[in-house]
């Protein structure tokens, strides 16, 4: 349910704070509005958020939300979230579909279903992490 609810926002244009499919979202938005339209986050008002905190502060704004809602784990099942270290903090995200391919919200590029280990992903730090208890 989860992966099909994310693929259905394939194509919705990036653009910060939003969280409106087909008209904008960004990649902290997606997975709130996906995991939220699943029943398995309430809704959360994230307020505005500075979209480039990462190039230049070390607080980690995104995985503490993160983890109010999911715990880590070592397997990449779909459905379960994807975050990457992006400039200082882990600050990227996105949802597992099938390992390892990924569905996430690229600014320039909106949302898009990519390899989470090819391209700019080489080599990146990554954690991943489930709603669902093990």
């Amino acid at each position: 349910m989860v992966v099909k609810e994310a693929r259905s926002w394939i194509g919705t244009p990036y653009h910060p704070h939003g969280r409106i499919k087909g008209v904008g979202v960004d990649c902290a938005m997606l997975p709130a509005e996906v995991y939220e339209t699943c029943g398995l986050i309430d809704h959360a008002d994230y307020g505005k958020y500075p979209i480039n905190w990462h190039l230049h502060r070390s607080e980690e704004r995104y995985l503490q939300v993160v983890l109010a809602h999911a715990k880590e784990t070592d397997r990449p099942d779909p459905g379960n979230f994807i975050l990457f270290k992006w400039g200082r903090c882990f600050a990227h995200g996105g949802i597992i579909s099938q390992w390892p391919l990924m569905i996430h919200a690229l600014n320039g590029g909106g949302v898009v279903e990519q390899d989470a280990t090819k391209e700019r992903f080489t080599g990146r730090e990554f954690r991943l992490y489930t709603l669902w208890g093990e």
